[in-house]
């Protein structure tokens, strides 16, 4: 199995039962290590020079967060910005995400019909979230998929089943 950090980003998570139920998935297999980034740093101070080293023990990433007013969590903006080097783009330097598979779940309360150019918001979820994906790119990280749950705050158990095997599905592929 590989290795997993997954990075947990959501201001809110007493409010989420759908992410809630997400994240228990991690918990119960022992080759995923489960960092919320809330509960970590709430008072919004980075540890970088931990969390860069750390990076370098895992294979693979997984990214997971609800669409907060239309992006990532501040948190998660912030912790990207902090801890991803600029260093690690030159020749001599180690780049802990190269190569290496990352996965994104984001949970949204919004149809999927609203995230969509004829729908309310007019863009897609990848859109909205493309800072993101554009900083894995540049780190030449290997973006395996993305996966949208929407209506998170509507889901029923089953549903939310459902969702975690889709998910474990992507990451078995």
């Amino acid at each position: 199995m590989k290795k997993t950090l997954v990075v947990f980003a959501h201001p809110y998570l007493e409010h989420s039962n759908s992410n809630v139920e997400l994240i228990n998935f991690y918990v119960r297999h022992q080759h995923f290590t489960l960092r919320d980034l809330y509960e970590e740093y709430p008072n919004f101070h980075i540890a970088a020079f931990r969390e860069r080293k750390r990076l370098q023990n895992y294979d693979r990433f997984i990214f997971q967060f609800p669409l907060i007013w239309f992006g990532i969590p501040p948190l998660l903006r912030l912790w990207i910005d902090e801890v991803f080097d600029r260093d690690w783009l030159k020749e001599d330097k180690h780049n802990p995400l190269e190569g290496k598979e990352v996965h994104i779940l984001v949970t949204t309360g919004g149809k999927e019909r609203s995230f969509t150019k004829g729908g309310t918001y007019e863009f897609t979820v990848e859109e909205l979230i493309s800072g993101l994906i554009v900083c894995l790119k540049v780190f030449k990280a290997n973006l395996k998929g993305i996966k949208v749950v929407y209506e998170a705050n509507k889901l029923t158990k089953k549903e939310i089943i459902l969702h975690k095997k889709e998910f474990t599905t992507l990451l078995n592929q």
